[in-house]
């Protein structure tokens, strides 16, 4: 098996010791630094820097160590989310992948590699961002020649259970392609429950899902609960019933070892606010009550003052058909805060930009409340954020906590500085923007505005306007993910024109906001569909936005005859042609009014007629065009990264004296070490 090894002596950091020494990384030692670990199938693994680390406290420092240990202890959650037999088929995939027996350069072997390492990639055996299921290209007689061959306890077992009764039950699941098709299905007009693989539901349709929760639902609740967020729905006997995830309950043996760290963290907090939001989420996890996370939420959006500052636990609600329940995801982090300056000139004016909107005056916030935001570098992946990562986030998602207390936001620096050092000269924008100028563009300011769109999508976008009394946050039912990110998306793409943007020093000049526009349409109606199989159409909600709001434009711009936005052909290869930005704008603008309007109203209907029409269709030609021009560039379209490996230096009193960065660790080593160190719902 191939390992990729990155050389100790440029990767390896000191960042805290004895004292107060600290150790930094050297200019040429950082120039050095090899971001691309690996690249399989559609998938290019690459590594992230935790600068200024060394600069934390050693208390800090010990706080960030057991809140990266408090992270890595949920990867089990997530496996099992995604599919009942994810954590059963990841296990029996490594056992065949550790066989010292096997012929690793056999093709059946490789084929297997691959597949494991998407299977590590996705947290399951379907497509992290598709959510189509793989398709394996090794033989099913190899597999089943493999497992037979492995002792007994190297295998999954349940007692009992013999090796051909194991491999009865998971061969349908891994070979044929009509059994758990989906992980999370969205197609109109068919049970998105009994149709999609996901394991939040068992045995439930989607009509029963969601009478169940209906009837918890109070219309008139201020503060409703976000009902479903932390359970897996089952029908037990012939009743429909939750199975809480906490301590006692569903993933117990994970949430326990989960506790056991933050309890560690909550000791060295750097302050009473930071240690009531950590008690507060451990008491959570003890008791599953979901009035107890709205408490730490509250909590943990008002603790500004920290550096350390994390995310753990059932979070985003994509991986539910019915965007009701949460995966589980976490990262840890620490405010960057010379990157802050930016974020915070956003926060300080965000009441101006909500008075300014575009959209009807009822559908905004009075006051703007609470809205903080800030650049972080992530010091750990896990979970949902792993080893695909989002580059900001914006919580908490419950609506009236944003209303009443605001929201937190972020964008996480040092993964877009991964992003953007692995991209340099890959011939991307030669090859599908529309001229020298666009790529000049690009080449200029689109780093600069692609962070600036993220912190106003995240900290402006999902913050903005405000549900109309009595409309119930999930109205919008398999609709409201795509909503609420085309929301935020089209409140970042609008106000990235302003002028303000000069004002407040946060662009250099006028033209540099046409970078992310041209870059935003040339991917919303193009480039994205290399992401997509041939024959499919649209299901993720971040590519059906991407999409909507894009194709809307076009399709407005030729409507309203001012061809603003055109895709014209050159040499037999279409392109994407902007012919004025600011009437892109100001479509841009009449988006984000309608689309607010059916968020705030809960306009179940608009919403279904606007993503269908606009969101989910692949034009085929168009697609089989883009996907023969980007395989000539061998560019894999999707991104995930390796973690640091930290240790956590001791003395013989057991007081905390340091933390050492380790950046050397492999792809596939680190997630055979992961599976081994915590694999808590694992035999």
């Amino acid at each position: 098996m191939k390992k990729t090894i990155f050389t100790a002596m440029t990767a390896m950091l000191l960042v805290g010791c004895c004292g107060n020494k600290k150790q930094a990384l050297s200019t040429p030692e950082i120039e050095k630094f090899n971001y691309t670990v690996d690249q399989f199938a559609d998938m290019q693994i690459l590594r992230y820097r935790v600068p200024g680390i060394e600069q934390l406290s050693l208390q800090q420092q010990e706080m960030l160590y057991y809140l990266t240990e408090a992270a890595l202890q949920g990867r089990d959650i997530l496996y099992d989310q995604n599919g009942k037999y994810n954590l059963t088929i990841r296990q029996l995939l490594e056992a065949v992948y550790t066989d010292v027996q096997q012929d690793t350069a056999s093709a059946d072997f490789k084929a297997l590699e691959t597949y494991l390492k998407r299977v590590w990639v996705s947290n399951g055996i379907h497509h992290h961002y598709a959510g189509d299921k793989f398709v394996p290209e090794f033989s099913q007689s190899f597999f089943e020649k493999s497992v037979k061959q492995l002792p007994a306890e190297q295998l999954p077992l349940r007692d009992g259970e013999t090796v051909d009764d194991l491999l009865a039950e998971l061969i349908p699941v891994i070979f044929d392609p009509a059994i758990d098709a989906k992980r999370t299905n969205q197609e109109a007009g068919v049970d998105l429950v009994t149709t999609s693989a996901g394991n939040y539901y068992d045995g439930v349709t989607q009509t029963e899902a969601e009478d169940f929760y209906a009837k918890m639902k109070d219309p008139n609740d201020a503060e409703p609960i976000s009902y479903g967020l932390n359970s897996r729905l089952v029908k037990k006997d012939g009743i429909v019933q939750e199975e809480v995830y906490k301590v006692g309950g569903r993933y117990s043996a994970a949430l326990e070892k989960v506790v056991f760290w933050l309890e560690k963290a909550a000791a060295v907090a750097e302050n009473d606010q930071q240690r009531a939001v950590i008690e507060k989420l451990i008491e959570f996890n003890k008791t599953g009550n979901l009035r107890t996370f709205d408490e730490y939420a509250i909590l943990w959006v008002t603790d500004t003052a920290s550096t350390i500052d994390f995310v753990n636990g059932f979070t985003e609600t994509y991986g539910d058909p019915l965007g009701m329940k949460a995966s589980w995801e976490s990262i840890a982090n620490f405010k960057n805060t010379e990157a802050t300056k930016r974020t915070t000139i956003i926060s300080d004016n965000a009441q101006w930009f909500e008075d300014n909107s575009p959209v009807a005056k009822e559908f905004k916030k009075e006051k703007v409340k609470g809205v903080t935001a800030k650049v972080i570098t992530a010091a750990i992946l896990a979970g949902d954020c792993y080893p695909t990562t989002p580059i900001g986030i914006n919580l908490p998602n419950a609506n009236w906590i944003r209303a009443a207390h605001g929201s937190k936001s972020v964008t996480i620096e040092n993964i877009t500085e991964a992003y953007d050092q692995s991209a340099h000269g890959n011939g991307f924008a030669e090859e599908f923007a529309w001229s020298p100028v666009e790529i000049a563009l690009m080449d200029t300011y689109k780093n600069q505005t692609d962070n600036l769109h993220t912190d106003l999508h995240e900290c402006l976008g999902h913050g903005s306007g405000k549900l109309l009394p009595g409309v119930d946050p999930d109205a919008l039912k398999s609709y409201g993910a795509t909503i609420e990110e085309a929301r935020a998306d089209l409140f970042g793409l609008y106000f990235m024109a302003d002028p303000k943007m000069v004002e407040l020093g946060l662009l250099p000049n006028d033209s540099a906001y046409k970078a992310q526009y041209y870059s935003y349409f040339m991917n919303g109606l193009m480039t994205q569909l290399m992401r997509i199989e041939p024959g499919k159409n649209i299901e993720e909600s971040h590519m059906r936005n991407r999409q909507l709001i894009a194709n809307w434009v076009y399709q407005k711009s030729q409507a309203d005859g001012d061809k603003a936005v055109e895709m014209c052909e050159r040499g037999g290869k279409i392109f994407v042609v902007i012919n004025d930005y600011k009437l892109v704008q100001k479509h841009l603008g009449e988006l984000l009014a309608e689309i607010q309007r059916i968020k705030s109203t809960g306009d179940y209907a608009a919403a279904q007629a606007i993503v269908e029409d606009y969101a989910v269709k692949v034009d085929q030609k168009l697609h089989t065009e883009v996907l023969e021009r980007y395989a000539k560039l061998n560019i894999a379209p999707y991104k995930g990264f390796v973690n640091p490996v930290y240790k956590a230096s001791f003395d013989k009193t057991g007081k905390f004296t340091g933390l050492s960065i380790d950046y050397t660790e492999g792809y596939a080593e680190q997630h055979l070490r992961y599976s081994k160190e915590y694999s808590p719902l694992t035999k």
